[in-house]
């Protein structure tokens, strides 16, 4: 998956997977971290998700990393934000008040870039790429975070019945792919096909979601 495709899903705007409003795993979930005010929140993949600003509310700083420049300004745009921005090595870095956001490409991200980040929220990364670029990431998120805290949230489904993106990711893979430096807890597991039409449109017959904490070890 070449950085292309996103690139055409945002300019065709075939952006099913953002939701048009705040994740509610995310405001069920949050406030179990117990993280003081301005933490840092890396938020990879982020499109233009209300997450964002809802985390900013909450009283975090928010790192946003987003491939899609065009996803970068819809989002400063329909949140009436006028930000600050400049270049910055591999990124262009878009700036409004506890929100920043760095348009380019998430492997280029070093360890300076988040050393001040204390959490990561993943809701809509690790199932956007398909299999070896889920082992890419989590290799490079593991190279350069800090020790943090964080939540997972992940689809599992028969990839069979449909194609990705989103993709299926299941929990003996989450295990694999994160048990070595991370310690996980399962939050939630629930099977959400029922209010999920593309899913069930395409043919398939179960859809877990799981939620997920995440320690460093």
């Amino acid at each position: 998956m070449d950085p292309e495709f996103w690139h055409k899903r945002w300019s065709a705007n075939q952006i099913g997977f953002h939701l048009p409003q705040v994740n509610p795993y995310l405001q069920r979930f949050w406030p179990q971290l117990g993280l003081p005010e301005e933490t840092r929140v890396l938020v990879p993949l982020c499109g233009k998700t209300l997450d964002m600003l809802w985390l900013a509310e909450q009283g975090c700083s928010v790192l946003g990393v987003e491939l899609s420049e065009k996803a970068v300004t819809d989002f400063f745009r329909e949140h009436q934000l006028e930000p600050n921005v400049s270049e910055e090595g591999a990124f262009k870095v878009f700036r409004a008040g506890a929100i920043e956001i760095r348009c380019g490409d998430f492997f280029a991200l070093t360890p300076l870039d988040v050393v001040d980040c204390a959490t990561l929220y993943d809701r809509a990364a690790l199932i956007a790429l398909p299999a070896p670029m889920r082992e890419r990431y989590v290799a490079h998120l593991q190279r350069i975070l800090p020790d943090c805290v964080g939540l997972l949230i992940t689809l599992d489904y028969n990839q069979d019945e449909m194609p990705g993106p989103p993709f299926s990711v299941g929990h003996d893979e989450v295990q694999r792919l994160l048990g070595g430096g991370w310690q996980l807890e399962v939050l939630l597991e629930q099977d959400v096909l029922g209010e999920s039409w593309k899913f069930l449109q395409a043919g398939v017959k179960r859809l877990d979601e799981r939620v997920y904490l995440l320690s460093r070890l």
